[in-house]
């Protein structure tokens, strides 16, 4: 049964924020942990991704039997992977299929992953992105597609199939204006093949914590006292320009045509919003980038900050950019470059998750070798 949402989660709905927890795993969904987040934490979706995946393998006996079952049945390890991560998914898009019907499809939303290693590959990712959709077979599923150059013709074409997208890994305002566009070009695409554009939705994921751990560590290199002081603002001001060029992009007649069909607002989603310096707020990614229509996916030691002390003073986005612009500016000055910092953090996040899915890889191989000789 679910209970009166917690105060702090409560006043971020107000505000127009969905809560949503960066993590799932088989232990979750069989402990019956995830419903209990639902029902008296107030989170009303999920996101995944290959690390989080890996993690949750490597943590325990919960894959057991499956990996026993597919180790008979012969199955190799991408077909295994993907036959677990899809099942997780499915799972829990089942648990939150509740708050899909009552927010009428905006949240309940479970996001699963296209193998990283096709980053750059346009075509296989299609292919990849139809045919998770079509094995987790809910409505709720957002299929990830990272913003990479060649993953926005990716995004276009999966979205015009009518398939969800959360776009992953974004990092600079110049690449996220690209997956706007790549969005409206799904969209229009839909729509000029008769398909409900009602029932394709779609984040974007915008990476915030990353980024001040990169230029945090720019600026002490220069150490002076301009450069330390400021630390810890790269990252928010970086997606509150980001929220600036959301506002403008749908407030296109180019959107507008869309949405009088029925066209759903790509919503902005606040990613990697675990502080990674301990000297930080540890709810500040959260309060301070509160706004309308976005998506906050925490991992749980955040959600608990969150519950416990987080202090949500309204909408902390709106009408703050030329204060955010001048963040950047002032990073210019001393030497950084925006664009090398976000041109390295999407190389590093493709080369992470990669990393994470060919350990993944190793664990399930290890685990199906295992079951095979038992």
């Amino acid at each position: 049964m679910t209970t009166a949402k917690p105060a702090p989660i409560a006043a971020l709905e107000e505000v127009g924020v969905s809560v949503w927890l960066d993590d799932l795993s088989r232990e979750r969904l069989d402990s019956g942990n995830l419903q209990e987040l639902i029902d008296t934490k107030g989170i009303v979706g999920v996101t995944t991704n290959p690390s989080i995946f890996q993690a949750a393998l490597a943590d325990g006996e919960a894959y057991t039997d499956q990996l026993t079952e597919l180790a008979a049945a012969g199955t190799d390890v991408d077909e295994a992977v993907f036959a677990l991560t899809t099942d997780d998914v499915r799972e829990a898009c089942d648990l939150f299929r509740p708050v899909y019907e009552a927010t009428d499809g905006v949240d309940g939303r479970v996001s699963i992953e296209v193998d990283p290693r096709l980053a750059r590959d346009t075509e296989q990712t299609v292919e990849v992105a139809a045919r998770l959709a079509q094995t987790v077979d809910r409505p709720q599923v957002y299929i990830k597609i990272p913003a990479t150059e060649q993953g926005l013709p990716a995004i276009t074409e999966t979205l015009a199939a009518g398939i969800s997208v959360n776009v992953t890994l974004i990092f600079s305002l110049e690449r996220y204006r690209a997956v706007m566009n790549a969005f409206i070009d799904g969209l229009e695409k839909a729509h000029a093949a008769g398909r409900d554009l009602s029932t394709i939705h779609s984040v974007a994921s915008f990476f915030v914590s990353r980024v001040d751990s990169e230029v945090d560590e720019r600026l002490e290199q220069i150490g002076t006292d301009a450069a330390l002081a400021l630390r810890g603002k790269a990252g928010i001001a970086n997606a509150r320009l980001a929220y600036q060029a959301y506002e403008e992009v749908f407030a296109t007649p180019r959107w507008q045509r869309l949405e009088d069909e029925g066209g759903r607002r790509q919503r902005p989603l606040w990613a990697s919003t675990g502080v990674k310096n301990p000297d930080y707020p540890d709810t500040m990614y959260v309060t301070d980038l509160a706004a309308p229509n976005t998506v906050n996916t925490m991992p749980e030691k955040t959600l608990d900050a969150v519950l416990d002390h987080a202090e949500v003073a309204g909408d902390q986005v709106s009408g703050r950019y030329d204060e955010a612009q001048q963040v950047l500016d002032q990073l210019a000055d001393l030497g950084i470059s925006y664009t090398k910092v976000t041109d390295q953090l999407e190389a590093e996040g493709v080369e992470k998750f990669e990393a994470s899915w060919a350990e993944l890889l190793s664990g399930v191989q290890e685990e199906l070798d295992k079951a095979g000789r038992r």
